[in-house]
């Protein structure tokens, strides 16, 4: 009985061992093992990362270590990625490649490279890295290996060494662009877009590669050879495992935070989490007790009193005798009254304080006035104030001179610039309304950056902005000089922009075909008028339904001129850097550099187009051929397919000739040749003519085809004309000229047919005849109404009526409407 109890005892005995043994191992699972080595040549490794099993978390954190380099180099696991650093707050750096592509002086390519890195956990940082382009003539990509996940591009153009800014990456010489999350591998392609021809002599290849932020400063030395760097640090995000947190903590076995003092984040870049020590603590938070407390009494803290450090935290308090919080602020000494002496004594103190706190503090608002004034005063002197003065004192006569706005008024405009008078924002700069002290409401563009040394082009173009006086041109009232980037003040336009009347699915109702053609129309009036009837010539540059805004009666206004361009009046063309918005820029632009009037042309047709289809100009959610508004629309009128592109609101059925007319000019605005579009003159007569068509319904639908064959046939409508008018000696030119090439000149009057070649005003009557039948009844126009010129002073008046139609009836049963247009610039350029 004894042996028995005794082989008991030993057999639970041992049972006890067995099982503190498997806690042992069970805990010492994702612990490294004692002895493990955590350096590579110079590289510290911290857990959860090693060099050799039992070493590392899991087999994703191991570090090759490769003896054949001195000093040893380490490698993400068994692949050939360089490991530059490890830290304990989830971020790795490793070396990636630079792609190029270098060209010879023919634009034959001599050597290129592309860049690629490929991960199986890790994720590249989108926050700490940048993906950069260097260059003069070049455009490069990033994306998936498979080139179907995402894809960044980024444009890099100069003409010469001296334009590109040190420091800078805007697009001049270099650009760069962001890293999407969730980046686990990536390929690097750099091109050129005239193999570097242009820009051989300074920049003989294209640079591109994804870098931690801030490790690159772009110079102007780097056009040459990228100073010989063929490799860049970039950044990884690494987490532990696939799951969040809150699910990692409900197996404490695997939960890889295992000191007391940490706490879990999930990763922000992919899946898995990371761990951190607490607040006050520092060290490994992968390991057991590895975050100890930190004690910030030997370390730099705000503390200005007396500092004892606690676990975890520490206190600042004031010695005997003063008070306050020495984190905060400085400990002050404590004043204790005693009977009403030190009453009196107390009270004179604080009173004599509180006199000197007054004082001080309007001697203060004095000095911050007078420096506020001459800051003022400095600014309104930088900006060019006298210079405006002085041309505006010239101004003698004009009815439209810019006003010079303070900038406290402004500010009480738009309450001191409060973000709840933010009507816009770009990337030039924040419109906000404001209501002026007159009750004016205006809008007000406040600029992100300015250039002092464009100052007198500014004041001149603020001359002459101010000076046009087009009702579909929004209004520039003046400006304000007194702040570091000046202000312009416009006219407020209050019914949004054509873009949002276009797309804006809630807004459809009340935008017809009629209202279309006639915002299209006034627009391109505007536009020909700031090409060729502005005192100085005016190219916009950046004409979209954005920058077209619209009044509660759906009038036209052309706004925003920042990327505009003046013309000097003995030149045709200019050379400027490519400036516009993606799918309206003007493809031969693009390519040239070269600014002409039919620059906006181009963009006026994508904007036709948008009318026509209700499409945006660029949809990236889009099949590639339809990507584009522009060649999609051009080719689709080539494919005979215009009414399956055609914005259904438009009724089609009711007005498909004018719809059709307008699509064939934005055809022709749409030439990649720019010599082979029509000018906005031009564009601008075709639209009108078309409204006058919509405007008379009589001429298009009221007619039968005897009295509407005029419209159709030049031809046919003077011999038609001629008969009505029967013995009648004047000649008779009449209707509406499309830009087809249709055109007809009285025969009879050689004089009349020169000043319409010669484009002279002349008097253009309308004549409308309501007549009855003789026996009373039913009204009727006839002859159909023309828009015609009459050499003589009017005509016809007799001769050439249908029977039963008396011209010279009674008063009561016909009347004769004249409408007297001085200003031929309303109809079409060619009559029939």
């Amino acid at each position: 009985m004894t042996t028995l109890r005794g082989m008991m005892t030993l057999l639970l005995v041992v049972l006890i061992g067995l099982i503190s043994l498997m806690k042992l191992q069970v805990a010492a699972i994702d612990q490294p093992k004692p002895g493990c080595n955590n350096t590579c040549g110079n590289l510290t490794i911290p857990f959860p990362f090693g060099t050799s099993p039992d070493c590392y978390l899991d087999d994703t954190f191991l570090i090759t270590c490769n003896d054949t380099h001195y000093p040893p180099q380490p490698f993400l696991r068994e692949s050939n990625i360089e490991v530059l650093n490890i830290t304990l707050d989830g971020e790795m750096k490793v070396s990636s490649w630079v792609a190029y592509g270098c060209y010879n002086e023919t634009g034959a390519s001599v050597n290129d490279s592309n860049s690629e890195l490929t991960l199986r956990t890790f994720s590249v940082s989108s926050m700490r890295n940048k993906f950069t382009v260097v260059g003069c003539d070049n455009y490069a990509y990033v994306q998936d290996l498979n080139r179907t996940n995402y894809s960044v591009g980024c444009i890099s153009l100069c003409n010469q060494r001296e334009s590109v800014e040190n420091g800078s990456c805007s697009g001049i010489g270099c650009c760069q662009a962001s890293i999407p999350k969730g980046v686990r591998d990536f390929v690097v392609t750099a091109h050129s877009f005239h193999n570097q021809t242009k820009v051989h002599e300074f920049n003989p290849c294209a640079y591109a590669f994804v870098s931690e932020v801030g490790y690159f400063n772009f110079s102007s030395l780097d056009l040459l050879n990228l100073k010989n760097r063929s490799r860049v640090p970039t950044v990884l995000d690494y987490a532990v495992g696939k799951s969040s947190c809150r699910e990692a903590k409900k197996n404490n076995s695997s939960y890889a935070c295992r000191s007391l003092n940490s706490y879990c984040k999930d990763s922000v870049n992919g899946q898995g989490y990371i761990c951190n020590c607490s607040a006050g603590y520092g060290g490994n938070p992968y390991l057991i007790d590895g975050c100890a407390d930190i004690d910030e009494c030997k370390v730099l803290n705000p503390c200005k009193g007396n500092c004892t450090n606690y676990e975890g935290h520490y206190n600042c308090s004031c010695p005997k005798g003063f008070e306050g919080d020495g984190k905060l602020e400085d400990c002050r000494k404590t004043f204790l009254p005693e009977g009403n002496t030190l009453l009196y004594v107390a009270l004179g103190v604080v009173s004599s304080l509180l006199l000197l706190l007054v004082g001080s503090s309007w001697m203060c608002y004095i000095a911050r006035e007078r420096k506020l004034l001459k800051t003022r005063k400095k600014f309104f002197l930088e900006n060019g104030g006298l210079v405006l003065l002085d041309k505006l004192s010239k101004q003698t006569g004009s009815t439209n001179r810019a006003i010079i706005f303070t900038e406290e008024d402004l500010r009480k405009a738009t309450d001191n610039f409060s973000e709840a008078t933010v009507i816009g924002k770009g990337g030039f700069g924040t419109v906000h309304k404001g209501v002026l002290s007159d009750n004016r409401i205006v809008a007000i563009k406040k600029s992100k950056v300015t250039d002092q040394s464009q100052n007198e082009q500014f004041i001149n173009e603020v001359i002459i902005l101010s000076e046009i006086n087009h009702r579909n041109v929004v209004k520039l009232l003046g400006c304000c000089l007194e702040t570091e980037v000046p202000l312009l003040v416009y006219e407020f336009i209050s019914n949004g922009t054509l873009y949002s009347h276009i797309h804006d699915e809630f807004l459809p109702s009340n935008f017809t075909w009629n209202t279309r053609l006639k915002v299209a129309a006034e627009t391109a009036d505007a536009l020909a008028y700031l090409h060729a009837a502005a005192s100085v010539p005016i190219i916009h540059r950046d004409v979209k339904s954005v920058n077209i805004l619209l009044t509660e009666s759906y009038i036209a206004k052309v706004a925003d001129f920042g990327a505009s361009r003046f013309i000097p009046l003995d030149k045709t063309q200019l050379t400027t850097l490519v400036q516009g918005t993606l799918g309206y820029l003007d493809p031969e632009y693009f390519h040239s550099s070269q600014l002409t009037d039919k620059s906006d042309v181009y963009s006026f047709g994508v904007v036709l187009a948008e009318l026509l289809t209700g499409e945006e100009a660029i949809s990236f959610h889009k099949s590639e051929k339809q990507r584009n508004l522009a060649t999609y629309f051009v080719s689709s009128i080539l494919d005979n397919k215009l009414l399956e592109i055609l914005d259904h609101r438009l009724g089609v059925e009711r007005n498909f000739e004018q719809v059709k007319d307008v699509a064939m000019l934005a055809k022709q605005c749409l030439n990649v040749k720019a010599d082979e579009r029509p000018t906005m003159k031009e564009v601008a007569r075709e639209l009108e003519g078309l409204r006058l068509m919509l405007q008379h319904p009589w001429i298009a639908n009221d007619l039968n085809p005897e009295e509407s064959e005029y419209l159709l046939n030049p031809n046919a409508a003077s011999s038609s004309y001629s008969g009505l008018v029967g013995s009648s000696g004047c000649n008779t030119t009449t209707a509406y000229d499309s830009m087809n090439d249709q055109s007809g000149s009285p025969e009879n009057s050689p004089q009349l047919a020169e000043e319409l070649e010669e484009d002279n005003p002349s008097i253009s009557v309308t004549m409308v005849f309501i007549t009855a039948p003789l026996g009373g009844g039913k009204l009727a126009f006839f002859p159909p109404v023309p828009a015609a010129d009459f050499p003589c002073p009017f005509g016809p008046l007799l001769g050439g009526f249908r029977g039963g139609f008396w011209l010279l009836a009674p008063p009561l049963l016909v009347s004769l409407i004249f409408t007297l247009m001085i200003d031929q610039s309303v109809l079409p350029k060619r009559l029939l």
